[in-house]
C-alpha cells in the first residue's frame, strides 16, 4: 500500500472536477434546486487568509451533501473588487487599479481552487467588469426614476486621509474603518439612497426568514423603530420647537430642551437672541466634529444657553430654557429634545453642570443624587392629571390629551437614515446621470449603459473633494440625454456597496445581457437557501443588499420579498495567541502553507473540527498536526478492508447512528461533533481489525464533503463503481439507532450510587431486580423500608427509603 500524498493527488481530482465540470449547476428545473451562497471576497493584495475557507468550507460541504441528496446545487464565487484599498495601492505603485485587481483576482482564485471547493467557476462574476456593473446602474436608474435616489447638500463625514466621503456607517470610534484616518464634518453634495422609506418592511420581514438571533436583532437595532409622540412647544416669537419624544408620560419632568447646533430655528430667531455670537461660536465648534463624537456617552457635555428665547412646557405651562448642544443631531428625530434630567443620565449630568430644575415624575430612585432610569415600569408622581398611573396606562392617556389638544401626535420613529451613496473616487461605478442647466438631472438612456470608467493619468483625489473623474473634461463634458444641449457626467461613483447588493441575482443567469437575469432563472434559483458570512457583514451588506432586493421585488424584477431565506455567521479565526490576526502582530497563518505542508483535506478537516463554528476560535498547529493524523488513519483503513456487501450485524447500531449523527450535525453546523463521530468508528473498525467494502463505500461518502480529495482517491483505489460525487447520501434507519441495552442511574434518595445495564424497554420491576442485586446500591437500602420507587424509563430510577 502506497503512502498518503496529498500533493499530487489533491491537483489530480481538482482538474478532473474542473474538466468535467462537476460542480455546475444544471440548467434542468425539474430538479429540486439548493443555492447556497458565501459573500465573495476583496480581492486584496495580501491573498486569502485562513479566516475565509471557514466559513466557505461550512457551505461547501452542505453544497456537496445537498448534491449526493439528488438537488440541482448552484453553488457559487465572484469578486467584490471595486473599492479603496486598490485605488489607494494604484495611486502609491503607480498602476492601474484594473491591472491591480486582476492580479489580486488570479491569486484569490488560484488559491480557492487549491482548497478543493466545488464552486461552480462557470459562474464567476466580478463588480468591476462593465457587463456586471451595466446593471448596477440599471438598479440606480431605477431607483432614481422612482424617486428613492436623489441629490442633497448635506453635512457628510469626510475622511481626511482617503478625501472621501463616508456613510455614517462605516465611521469607527470616529475615525475611518478604512485607514483610521481622522474623519471630519463636510456640507458637500451628495447622491442619497432613500432606504428610509423601507424601514418598516426592513423590520416586519425579519419575521419571515431563519436568521440567527444575533444576525436578527443586529437588523433591528441598527433600523432602530420606536414609537412615541412628536410634541410642540410654543417658543418666544411666535415659533414652535416640534420634539420626538417615546417617553410622553415624563413631559411633566421636562425642565429645559436642547436644540441641535444647525437647528434652523436659530436663523429665525436672531432677532431675539441676546448672546448671538457664542451662539454662533459654538456652531463653529460643533461643525469640527464627527456624529460618533458628538453622540459619545462618556464626554464631558458642553453647551450653550439661547438668552432672549424661551420655551413653555404645554403641560405645566411653565417657561422653560432652551439650550444647544452638540449631543442632540439634526439628522435624528426632529433635532430637538425636551430634557428629563429626573431620568435621563445624559440630561441629569446636563442639568448639573448648568444649574438646572430636576424633578422626579416616576417614582424610585433619589434623583438629587442620580437620574433614576429603571422607568419601563413604575407609578406617575408630580405629574398632574396622570399621578398615581402605571406607565404604561400614563402613556396612552397623555397622548391622547396632547392629541386632543392638538399639542402633538403619535409617531413611529428610526434610527436608519438615507444611505450616503456618493464616493469621491475613481475605482468605482460611474452614476449614470448628467446634469443639464436647462433639464436638471437626466438619466443616461439605458441602450448607453455601461457608462465605463474613462482612462486617467491620475487617480489622485482632488485636493477640493472632487473625484478625479472631474479633471476628465473630454469624459464630463457631454451632450444633455433629453434636449441635446451641453451637459456633464456625474463625477462621484458608487460605494463598495453597491456591486455587493445584487451579486447573488447575478449568479443566477451571469451572461444575460438583455437583463440582471431572467425572469425563468430568477424563479428558479431564488430566494437563496442558505446565506452564510461574517457577523462584521451582519448590519451594513445584509441591510443594504436586502433594501435593493425589496425595491426590486416592488419593481417586478424578482419574485421574493427577502433576498435570503436562512443567514447565519461563523466566528472568527484567531491567531494562536488568541489575539486577531494582523500582519503588525506577527500572527497571520497563511492557507498557501498549511496546504503545501499538509494538504488541502487537512486544512478543510481541521477548520470545520477546530470548535463550535459561530464563536472565535485560535489556530493551533498542533490541532493541525491531530487531523492529518486522522486523514492517514482513513487511509490505512485499506490495509484491514475485507469484502462484504452489507454491513455487519456487530457494527450496524454504530453506522447507523453514525449516518444521523453526521447527517444531522452538518445540517446545524455541528461540523466538529460530526467529525468526532467518523474519528469514533475508525476506532471501531481497528478495534475489530477489519472494514468491509459496503462499511468502507458508507465512511467515505460520510467524509467526503469535508474532505472530497482523499475520499475521492480511496474510492477509486478500491475499485468502487463511479466517483463519490456520483452516488447518492446514505441513509440511516431509524430503528437501528436505538440501543438494545442502556446504563441507567441509580438514586437512593436522589443520591446516585450505581448504574445498572438493562433492556432499554425493561419495566421498572426489571430494574429493581437488577438494582438490588448491585451490591453497591443494596448497601443503602439494606435494613430500610422503601417508600417510593420514581422510574423514568430510559432514564433513570430513584428509590426513596426511610
Amino acid at each position: 500500500m502506497k503512502e498518503y500524498n496529498p500533493k499530487n493527488l489533491e491537483k489530480k481530482w481538482q482538474d478532473i472536477w474542473d474538466e468535467k465540470g462537476t460542480f455546475y449547476a444544471s440548467d434542468d428545473k425539474s430538479k429540486p434546486k439548493y443555492y447556497a451562497l458565501v459573500e465573495f471576497p476583496y480581492p486584496s493584495g495580501q491573498g486569502l487568509h485562513v479566516g475565509h475557507p471557514r466559513s466557505y468550507t461550512a457551505l461547501d460541504v452542505v453544497s456537496r451533501k445537498r448534491r449526493l441528496q439528488g438537488y440541482n446545487v448552484l453553488y457559487p464565487m465572484g469578486w467584490d473588487a471595486f473599492g479603496l484599498p486598490t485605488e489607494n495601492f494604484a495611486i502609491k505603485n503607480k498602476i492601474h487599479p484594473r491591472i491591480v485587481t486582476e492580479q489580486n483576482i488570479a491569486r484569490f482564485k488560484a488559491q480557492l481552487k487549491s482548497l478543493g471547493l466545488s464552486f461552480d467557476w462557470s459562474r464567476e462574476v466580478d463588480t468591476t467588469d462593465p457587463n456586471y456593473y451595466k446593471w448596477t446602474q440599471w438598479i440606480f436608474l431605477k431607483l432614481f426614476e422612482k424617486g428613492l435616489a436623489y441629490k442633497k447638500e448635506a453635512a457628510i463625514n469626510w475622511c481626511t486621509d482617503c478625501k472621501v466621503g463616508l456613510a455614517n456607517e462605516e465611521v469607527v470610534n470616529g475615525v475611518c474603518e478604512r485607514c483610521g484616518g481622522e474623519v471630519v464634518r463636510k456640507i458637500k453634495n451628495q447622491w442619497m439612497l432613500k432606504i428610509t422609506e423601507y424601514a418598516e418592511r426592513l423590520i416586519k420581514d425579519l419575521q419571515i426568514v431563519d436568521y440567527i438571533d444575533r444576525v436578527k436583532i443586529q437588523q433591528e437595532n441598527w433600523i432602530g423603530r420606536s414609537t412615541g409622540m412628536e410634541i410642540d412647544f410654543n417658543v418666544t416669537g411666535n415659533q414652535q420647537i416640534r420634539v420626538y419624544t417615546t417617553r410622553p408620560d415624563t413631559l411633566f419632568g421636562a425642565t429645559y430642551m436642547v436644540i441641535a447646533p444647525e437647528h434652523p430655528l436659530i436663523e429665525e430667531l436672531k432677532s431675539h437672541i441676546t448672546n448671538l455670537n457664542e451662539i454662533e461660536a459654538y456652531k463653529e465648534q460643533a461643525s469640527k466634529k464627527s456624529d460618533f463624537e458628538r453622540t459619545e456617552l462618556v464626554k464631558e457635555k458642553t453647551g450653550v444657553e439661547i438668552q432672549g428665547v424661551k420655551a413653555i412646557n404645554p403641560v405645566t405651562e411653565k417657561e422653560i430654557p432652551i439650550f444647544i448642544s452638540d449631543y442632540v443631531l439634526i439628522s435624528y428625530g426632529t433635532g430637538a429634545i425636551m430634557a428629563v434630567p429626573g431620568h435621563d443620565t445624559r440630561d441629569w449630568e446636563f442639568a448639573k453642570k448648568f444649574n438646572l430644575p430636576i424633578v422626579e415624575v416616576v417614582a424610585g430612585g433619589n434623583v438629587e443624587e442620580a437620574a433614576y432610569t429603571d422607568t419601563e415600569s413604575g407609578v406617575l408622581i408630580n405629574s398632574g392629571f396622570i399621578n398615581g398611573l402605571e406607565v404604561k396606562e400614563a402613556k396612552e392617556k397623555i397622548s391622547s390629551w396632547l392629541e386632543e389638544k392638538g399639542i402633538g401626535q403619535r409617531k413611529v420613529n428610526f434610527k436608519l437614515r438615507d444611505w450616503v451613496f456618493s464616493r469621491q473616487r475613481y475605482w468605482g461605478e460611474p452614476i449614470p446621470l448628467v446634469y443639464c442647466q436647462e433639464c436638471g438631472w437626466v438619466p443616461v438612456p439605458e441602450e448607453e449603459l455601461p457608462v465605463v470608467l474613462p482612462e486617467v493619468e491620475s487617480y489622485e483625489p482632488t485636493e477640493n473633494g472632487e473625484s478625479p473623474l472631474a479633471n476628465m473634461r473630454d469624459w464630463v463634458e457631454t451632450t444633455c440625454p433629453k434636449c441635446g444641449g451641453k451637459g456633464e457626467r456625474e463625477t462621484d461613483t458608487m460605494p463598495q456597496w453597491a456591486g455587493s447588493s445584487w451579486y447573488f441575482l447575478r449568479y443566477t443567469d451571469p451572461y444575460n445581457d438583455k437583463e440582471l437575469a431572467s425572469k425563468e432563472n430568477l424563479d428558479y434559483w431564488t430566494p437563496i437557501d442558505w446565506y452564510n458570512g461574517g457577523m462584521e457583514h451582519t448590519t451594513l451588506h445584509l441591510l443594504y443588499s436586502r433594501f435593493w432586493h425589496k425595491f426590486l421585488y416592488d419593481y417586478g424584477v424578482v419574485p421574493t420579498p427577502e433576498p435570503y431565506q436562512k443567514r447565519t455567521s461563523h466566528g472568527m479565526i484567531l491567531g494562536e495567541n488568541s489575539e486577531k490576526m494582523s500582519k503588525s502582530r506577527g500572527n497571520v497563518v497563511n492557507p498557501d502553507d498549511i496546504v503545501e505542508e499538509f494538504g488541502a483535506d487537512t486544512l478543510r478537516v481541521y477548520e470545520m473540527f477546530i470548535g463550535d463554528f459561530e464563536k472565535s476560535v485560535p489556530w493551533s498547529q498542533n490541532g493541525i498536526k491531530g487531523c492529518r493524523r486522522f486523514l492517514d488513519r482513513t487511509w490505512k483503513l485499506q490495509s484491514i478492508l475485507v469484502d462484504g456487501d452489507a454491513l455487519s450485524s456487530d457494527l450496524e447500531s454504530t453506522i447507523h447512528k453514525t449516518i444521523k449523527k453526521v447527517s444531522e450535525d452538518f445540517e446545524n453546523l455541528k461540523f466538529n461533533t460530526a467529525i468526532a463521530a467518523l474519528m469514533s468508528l475508525i476506532n471501531d473498525f481497528n478495534g475489530k481489525g477489519a472494514i468491509n467494502k459496503a462499511e468502507f463505500k458508507v465512511f467515505l461518502m460520510l467524509l467526503n464533503p469535508i474532505a472530497p480529495h482523499i475520499t475521492e482517491e480511496l474510492w477509486q483505489m478500491n475499485g468502487f463503481e463511479g466517483m463519490v460525487t456520483d452516488q447518492s447520501w446514505p441513509q440511516w434507519d431509524e430503528a437501528k439507532t436505538k440501543d438494545d441495552t442502556i446504563e441507567m442511574a441509580v438514586q437512593v434518595n436522589g443520591k446516585v450510587r450505581g448504574t445498572i445495564v438493562i433492556a432499554a424497554d425493561a419495566s421498572q420491576e426489571d430494574a429493581k431486580e437488577k438494582a438490588m442485586a448491585d451490591e453497591k446500591i443494596f448497601a443503602f437500602i439494606d435494613g430500610k423500608s422503601v417508600v417510593k420507587e420514581i422510574y423514568v424509563p430510559g432514564k433513570i430510577f430513584n428509590i426513596v427509603v426511610k
